[in-house]
């Protein structure tokens, strides 16, 4: 799992929300992560699922994340996580298996084709740019923050 997927879980677990996370096998979340998150979760009221089948993890889910196959660093293995990956694309067909009001949600830059088809993240469900937005608020947010330490 990526730093995304090991944030979302440990949010997820921190706030009593049921995390489902689908990934092939050598690409799961580490161990001492699910630890981790398992241990909120029970605090919190949450669960955590780790699945290999991504019809599964999606299945009336509320929202549907995911992220680049192969991230920044990770260039020479990406054609091993391509092929690996294959049948995790969030595509319309897997996302009928969400709730019908569903989200979709990637933190970008996306690779349309790859991780999710243009279908999805130019749909009616994604909201990967009002996220996007959100990021720039809370960066600024977190400048402020800082320089206004530093400054006082």
């Amino acid at each position: 799992g990526n730093n995304t997927a090991r944030s979302l879980c440990l949010a997820a677990a921190m706030s009593g929300m049921e995390f489902r996370f689908a990934a092939p096998e050598g690409y799961e979340l580490p161990a001492d992560v699910v630890a981790r998150a398992e241990e909120l979760a029970a605090a919190s009221g949450g669960s955590v699922a780790r699945l290999r089948d991504p019809r599964e993890a999606v299945k009336g889910a509320d929202v549907v994340y995911t992220d680049v196959w192969a991230s920044m660093g990770q260039e020479e293995e990406s054609a091993a996580r391509r092929e690996a990956f294959q049948g995790y694309q969030v595509d319309a067909e897997l996302m009928s298996l969400a709730k019908a009001d569903a989200i979709f949600m990637h933190d970008l830059p996306a690779h349309r084709g790859e991780e999710v088809s243009a279908e999805v993240i130019e749909g009616a469900q994604s909201v990967v740019f009002d996220q996007a937005e959100n990021r720039l608020h809370a960066q600024k947010g977190a400048l402020a923050l800082i320089l206004g330490e530093e400054s006082g």
